[in-house]
């Protein structure tokens, strides 16, 4: 029996059994980990929340499959750190990974901003989904997860988000003058690229401003989220399906501590990830119709915008592509391979 340390200081034992046969020898080596694993996760959700829920699937799973050799210990709406917070917390140790988004990434690499919210790129989850597994978007994320010492396990992606208002929004010909909250980042450069009046405010700040007027509208998050934050109480008019913004949340873990796990290990969480992701998307695709229906039923207009003004969104995105391109070589990277794959998808030219 012999022992040696892995990455993560680890003990692993071999053992060597020889077995004699007629006039032959074979030899049987067996690899087992001395002690479980258990991996410190956080993500911004409520355990309430529908997403909260899922998570704690994902724990589940991840936790069964490796028959008790994997424990996740999950902090949930950020209790550890401030959810901008968390991805340092897992490159320093405080964390192992993090399971919130590359979009809050964008001030240390504004190449984070096309594996956290492409802007005016894909249609549906699943061709965004696609890009990552087969369009080389893996690679291409990856180069920029492991220069911050991390590894990139997967995506959730839920869906377009749609803009909630309190006038109607049926093209961009509404955009004009219309003001709104803004998250920071490149959705600014788009709206006022199209007319618009985008201020960017805290999440909490959404409803003061909504019934005070200093805004006429916002973009928070998809429809049947918007309707559990009781946006439709205040504004009578949504975008639906979305168009402009399909955040992905990331599950990235620190790459020592990835590339310390065994290979098993590793392909269970990246499983468990992946049926997570999955999920979600096709959850929310069921439950954003049913929001979609109560809502018309309760007076409420939606704009399922027409290809034309989809395709002035798209076009004055990728105006912002092309400004963000010039920001770094990881940025070029990733809007090239975004653009290579969306055009063999046919959503540009």
């Amino acid at each position: 029996m012999t022992g040696e340390l892995n990455r993560q200081g680890r003990k692993i034992v071999t053992i060597k059994s020889a077995f004699m046969g007629v006039g032959a020898a074979a030899l049987l080596a067996t690899t087992v980990m001395a002690e479980p694993v258990t991996l410190r996760i956080q993500n911004h959700y409520s355990t309430e929340h529908p997403m909260g829920k899922a998570i704690a699937e994902f724990v589940d799973d991840v936790q069964v499959m490796s028959g008790g050799d994997i424990t996740i210990e999950m902090f949930y709406a950020s209790s550890v750190v401030a959810t901008t917070e968390t991805f340092d917390a897992a490159i320093s140790g405080i964390l192992d990974c993090d399971m919130t988004g590359g979009a809050y990434q964008t001030g240390k690499n504004p190449a984070f901003q096309f594996v956290g919210d492409i802007m005016g790129g894909y249609d549906t989850p699943w061709q965004q989904y696609s890009w990552l597994h087969y369009g080389g978007g893996d690679a291409a994320a990856q180069a920029l997860y492991n220069e911050q010492n991390m590894h990139l396990v997967g995506w959730t992606i839920y869906g377009q988000e749609s803009l909630s208002s309190s006038r109607p929004i049926a093209g961009f010909e509404d955009l004009k003058g219309w003001k709104f909250r803004s998250p920071p980042g490149m959705e600014t450069e788009i709206f006022e690229e199209l007319g618009a009046s985008p201020i960017v405010m805290d999440f909490t700040e959404i409803f003061t401003a909504l019934e005070t007027g200093i805004i006429d509208g916002a973009d928070a998050s998809g429809l049947n989220n918007n309707v559990g934050l009781g946006l439709y109480d205040i504004v009578k008019h949504a975008t639906y399906p979305g168009f402009h913004s399909m955040p992905s949340d990331h599950l990235a873990c620190n790459l020592d501590v990835w590339n310390g796990l065994t290979e098993q290990q590793r392909r269970i969480i990246e499983t468990a990830m992946q049926k997570l992701g999955f999920h979600v998307a096709l959850a929310n695709e069921k439950l954003n119709a049913e929001a979609a229906a109560k809502l018309e039923a309760e007076g409420i207009t939606l704009y399922d915008w027409s290809a034309e003004d989809r395709a002035t969104f798209r076009a004055a995105a990728q105006t912002a592509w092309g400004r963000w391109a010039e920001k770094n070589e990881q940025t070029r990277k990733l809007v090239e391979s975004h653009r290579a794959y969306l055009k063999q998808l046919g959503l540009l030219k």
